[in-house]
């Protein structure tokens, strides 16, 4: 069997084609979380809304993906757990459990594991099951995110869609483009 044959089957994510050992998963977990941190620094306020379009929820399903559900988790556990002790790598610098968009960074720890668990049964070796595990990652973080930021911030359910949903529609679907393009990709490089 050739080896482009064993790694595109399903079962594996991208983080599985390195050479295996518990120093590739503390490195590839801790990696994660600084990934989630950085990318959470991209922010863009969002006028009427407590919550910015950040680069954060792209690098939480970019992570769950390439890593896996395991280590997904545990990289956005990481992440959540550091920024929750009061390292500003939440969206533009904040850190703490009591702000508005916390509830969202709850729903990245879930969303990161559902998308590495589809991405085990080959949820990203095509642009169109990509696209698929992008949005249900998505749909996970708001179905979190939202009803947190309504508790949080006294909104109804409907202003808080209003406000922490509507606005990052497009950002969303430029994210999932983004990783339709990179993740099938990967794959088809890592078959050479």
């Amino acid at each position: 069997m050739s080896t482009a044959a064993v790694s595109t089957r399903p079962g594996k994510v991208l983080a599985d084609l390195l050479p295996a050992s518990r120093t590739r998963d503390i490195a590839l977990v801790l990696g994660g979380a600084a990934l989630t941190g950085i990318a959470a620094q991209i922010a863009v306020p969002v006028p009427g809304s407590p919550v910015p379009v950040t680069g954060q929820t792209f690098a939480a399903l970019l992570v769950g993906t390439a890593l896996g559900a395991r280590r997904g988790f545990l990289s956005l556990a990481l992440y959540a757990l550091v920024g929750m002790a009061g390292v500003p790598w939440f969206a533009q610098g904040t850190s703490g459990a009591g702000g508005a968009s916390f509830g969202y960074v709850l729903g990245m720890l879930l969303a990161s594991t559902v998308v590495g668990a589809l991405a085990r049964r080959g949820g990203d070796r095509s642009v169109l099951r990509t696209a698929g595990t992008m949005v249900l990652g998505s749909a996970v973080i708001y179905a979190v995110g939202v009803p947190y930021l309504a508790a949080v911030t006294g909104m109804t359910l409907t202003q808080a869609v209003a406000a922490g949903v509507v606005p990052f529609l497009i950002g969303d679907a430029l994210k999932a483009a983004l990783a339709m393009g990179v993740l099938p990709t990967a794959w088809k490089l890592a078959d050479k």
